[in-house]
């Protein structure tokens, strides 16, 4: 009887052991079930992402890891995708649009272009950078200044200008490249804040600025690009970090005009009607958690991002933010066809190329 008893002890004891270890195992594979689920949310599915670079490819690549969704890319200006999204009488290109001057979302939510969506963890972003009704956001900063080929500087003896008054003395002439303002969002941050600085004379300024111009740039990367292979003395350009080493590479001078630095928040939105909207807005959740905002500014290399959201801080490349001309970004979206209809006809006589 007692030997009985035993056995029964035993049998109780090993059954609540499996329990326990089933009871664990379950819990541990409902956890992994659960990362498992989070991590695969998106697993099959891809968004499609219109860019200004694809220097976010790292960004992109921490997303999928979190969510399983795939990430494709198309390269192109703020104001490409605007007249193309219009063109296409509001057709979406894309999921999300990531990047370019603020002045293309402000006009693409007042076309309806846009989809309203509140990102969590959007409340830390100052007022100024992101539309009190949630149609786009900014991710960083963009800022206006020049780069200048010292060597073509030395044959041609000139010096590197060091302000926007510099740009339109006689001996630049034919030695400047700009991208066209149409085309590309920094360039129209440049118009826009050339304009606030000089105001009444303003566009005097820029008439005299398009003489020293022989063309205009069809991409926003053209400027940079064409004044590191020698082309041009001077560029108009987005100071980042991939100027000053450009610069430090290639014997060229990075400089912010002292006498005033045209600025605009780069924008990111949601295609009003995309394939894949879910997708979109769960990536603007994840890029206001504090780890992508870090990853942006160190990738982004504007020394902006801790402008959008505080405490989060970029490379130190120098910015003088006093010299950052003041402007009244409510104001860049909807002067936006204005000052490129007069900007059209004051430079009609010069080629986009």
């Amino acid at each position: 009887m007692k030997k009985f008893v035993r056995l029964l002890l035993i049998f109780a004891l090993m059954f609540t052991i499996s329990a326990c270890g089933n009871n664990s195992t379950q819990e541990t594979s409902d956890g992994q079930a659960s990362e498992t689920n989070q991590s695969a949310q998106f697993e099959g599915k891809t968004m499609n992402v219109v860019a200004t670079s694809d220097e976010y490819a790292e960004l992109f690549d921490a997303f999928t890891k979190e969510t399983g969704a795939k990430v494709e890319f198309l390269s192109m200006s703020s104001g490409e995708v605007l007249s193309r999204v219009k063109a296409e009488g509001g057709k979406p290109m894309a999921d999300l649009w990531f990047g370019g001057g603020l002045d293309s979302f402000m006009q693409a939510k007042a076309d309806g272009l846009l989809e309203q969506y509140t990102a969590k963890g959007s409340e830390e972003v100052a007022p100024e950078y992101k539309d009190p009704e949630g149609y786009w956001y900014s991710k960083g900063l963009t800022v206006v200044g020049f780069i200048a080929n010292n060597d073509v500087l030395a044959q041609k003896n000139l010096t590197a200008p060091a302000s926007w008054d510099d740009l339109i003395k006689p001996e630049y002439k034919g030695e400047i490249i700009m991208s066209s303002p149409a085309i590309s969002g920094t360039n129209y941050a440049a118009v826009k804040g050339l304009l606030d600085m000089y105001g009444n004379e303003g566009w005097d300024y820029l008439e005299k600025l398009n003489e020293n111009i022989p063309f205009y740039g069809k991409r926003g990367r053209d400027p940079q690009e064409k004044t590191v292979a020698g082309e041009f003395a001077v560029g108009i350009i987005p100071v980042d970090k991939t100027a000053f080493d450009a610069a430090e590479e290639n014997n060229l001078t990075v400089v912010y005009p002292e006498n005033g630095i045209p600025w605009v928040p780069e924008g990111i939105a949601i295609f009003k009607g995309s394939e894949n909207t879910d997708i979109a807005k769960a990536f603007l959740d994840f890029m206001f958690t504090p780890e992508a905002m870090e990853m942006i500014a160190r990738l982004d290399g504007k020394d902006g991002a801790q402008m959008v959201v505080p405490d989060i801080k970029g490379y130190d490349l120098g910015l003088p933010k006093d010299k950052l001309i003041k402007q009244d970004l409510s104001t860049f979206g909807s002067q936006r066809t204005e000052i490129l209809d007069k900007w059209n006809a004051l430079t009609s006589n010069k080629e986009t190329k």
